[in-house]
């Protein structure tokens, strides 16, 4: 916690503020793009084992 301060002091709020919500944020891009990824190989193997119905 003192060396928080110390940053606060030295490099002043607003960037102290803005490197804590990159680093936040950096994980969170993280998990949404294994998600993406997944889902994206979940529709592919759904589409594989769908069969066109028959046409008339």
């Amino acid at each position: 916690m003192e060396d928080f301060l110390k940053a606060i002091a030295n490099y002043g709020f607003p960037i102290v503020v803005a490197a804590y919500l990159l680093v936040r944020v950096e994980g969170k891009l993280e998990k949404l793009t294994l998600a993406i990824a997944n889902l994206a190989q979940v529709v592919a193997e759904l589409q594989g084992r769908t069969t066109p119905a028959p046409s008339p």
